[in-house]
Formats: C-alpha cells, sequence, structure tokens
C-alpha cells in the first residue's frame, strides 16, 4: 500500500500540476473556450491508461503460477525501475522550465487547429504520467497484494490532487523542490527493491545462476507475508530469505542513484543561486 500511495502521490501532484498550467494559461489570454479541449485529452488519456493496465493485470493473472508469468513479473519489475529512475531526474532536471515549455507548446496548438492541438497536448502530457504509473502499479500488484496497492493507489492520488488544489490556490506556497526530491528518493529506493525482485525471478528462471543461496531465513520472526512484512517487501525490498546478489544489486543501485541524485541537485541549486550571489 505505502509503494502505491508514494507513486500515485507523485504522479497526482506532477499530473494535475500540468493540467493546472495549461489552464491558467488558457485563461490569462482569455481563451477558455479551449478548457474543454484539455479535459477532452486528459480523459481520453485516462481511459486509454486505465483499460491498458486492466488488460494487461488480467491477461497475466491467467498465466497464474506459470514460468510465463515470472517471465513477465520480471520484465515488468525491471521496466518499471528503469522508468523510475529516468522519471525522477528527467523531473528534477526539467521543473523549473516546465511551466514555459508548456506555455509554448499552447501557443503552437492555438496557432495552428487548436482544438485537436491542445487536445493532444493534454493527452500526451497527462498520457505519459498514466502509462508511468500502470507499468509502476502492476510491479507493485505482482509483489505484493492487490487489495492493498489499490488502497494506496486510491488514497496517494487523493492526496495529489489535495496539494495540486492547494498550490493552484495559494500561489505556489509548497516547496516543491523538496517535495519531488523527498519523494524522488523514497522512490529510488522503490526501484531498488523492484529489482532486488528481478534478480529473485532471474535466479528462480536460472538465468542468474550465481551468488543464488539465501544468506538467512528470517520467516520465523518477520514473514514476508504477514501484514507488515508485505509493506516492507513492496516498497523497501525486504526478503525474508535475500541470496547475496539481490542484496548487492539494491546496495549498489541505491549507493550509486541517490549520490548522483543528490549530488547533481546540489550543484544545480549552487549554481542558480550564483547569480544572486554577484548581485
Amino acid at each position: 500500500m505505502l509503494a502505491t500511495l508514494v507513486i500515485f502521490l507523485r504522479e497526482g501532484v506532477e499530473a494535475s500540476m500540468i493540467v493546472a498550467i495549461l489552464l491558467a494559461y488558457l485563461n490569462r489570454i482569455g481563451r477558455r473556450e479551449h478548457f474543454r479541449d484539455v479535459f477532452l485529452g486528459v480523459g481520453a488519456a485516462l481511459v486509454l491508461a486505465t483499460a491498458g493496465g486492466v488488460v494487461a493485470y488480467f491477461t497475466i493473472r491467467s498465466y497464474s503460477g506459470s514460468r510465463a508469468q515470472t517471465i513477465f513479473e520480471t520484465v515488468t519489475y525491471l521496466l518499471a525501475a528503469t522508468v523510475l529512475t529516468y522519471m525522477t531526474f528527467w523531473m528534477r532536471k526539467h521543473a523549473r522550465s516546465l511551466s514555459s515549455e508548456l506555455r509554448a507548446r499552447t501557443d503552437a496548438a492555438l496557432d495552428g487547429k487548436a482544438r485537436w492541438g491542445l487536445g493532444l497536448l493534454a493527452f500526451q502530457a497527462v498520457g505519459r504520467e498514466g502509462l508511468e504509473t500502470v507499468v509502476f502499479t502492476l510491479a507493485i500488484i505482482f509483489s505484493t497484494s492487490t487489495a492493498g496497492a489499490l488502497t494506496g493507489a486510491v488514497i496517494g492520488l487523493a492526496g495529489g490532487l489535495g496539494i495540486a488544489f492547494v498550490i493552484y490556490r495559494l500561489g505556489h506556497k509548497l516547496n516543491l523542490a523538496r517535495f519531488f526530491t523527498v519523494i524522488g528518493v523514497l522512490l529510488m529506493v522503490f526501484a531498488a527493491g523492484l529489482l532486488a525482485d528481478a534478480v529473485q525471478n532471474m535466479q528462480e528462471l536460472g538465468w542468474l545462476p550465481l551468488l543464488d543461496a539465501p544468506m538467512w531465513h528470517s520467516a520465523s520472526v518477520l514473514s514476508q507475508d504477514s501484514a507488515l512484512g508485505d509493506v516492507l517487501h513492496s516498497f523497501f525490498g525486504y526478503s525474508d530469505a535475500p541470496t547475496p546478489l539481490q542484496l548487492l544489486v539494491y546496495v549498489g543501485y541505491l549507493a550509486v542513484v541517490i549520490v548522483v541524485y543528490l549530488g547533481i541537485r546540489g550543484r544545480l541549486g549552487a549554481r542558480a543561486s550564483r547569480p544572486h550571489a554577484a548581485a
């Protein structure tokens, strides 16, 4: 539940901000008649993402317990971890220029066929977040309980929409840079857990026949299938019988991406503050 809560909280804030920027700009230039086009694009993106997720879920469920399901889950874990990492770094890099980029693309859409252009712009912006969220949610559902994952998704989405509304109404009172930094670190911890799950699956499939003997068995203390164990597994990658390769991948990934993420962020912050210091 915790993993999907954080995922939907972040994606809800980002997608809502994108829509809010589009609507606010259209309102400012007196083109409120195109609000409908933005909403149509958003609706189409949500329908497509939801339908795709449902079809993928029920398709793979029909292979429950089979080698095909294990392979599909492994691919989903690897894809979700890759997209999570890319998404986190991309958002940090483009957060400052997101508003100006969207305004420029809105102007370009208005210069052409405004209705289709704005609808497509909203569809593309929200659809990207929606498809990413579907991949993450499938990965979480495959590694934990469906009910818990969906509960976290609902709570996270409601929280994300609430934060976006507060930002829109109160004039960006929230420190978004800090918000996305904290959420970004949490998501990379989640991505590390997905990579560990992928390693476990590949070892079970015989694709990584090395360092595959469990280092310990802690199920008697905290089972991975218990309520707490399920939460720790879905978000932090907890395993009651981890292999050395799982631990190496988990720790190695976190050591690299968090140092790079926070290090680059520190350099960007220092670079942004130089003009003020000079002034």
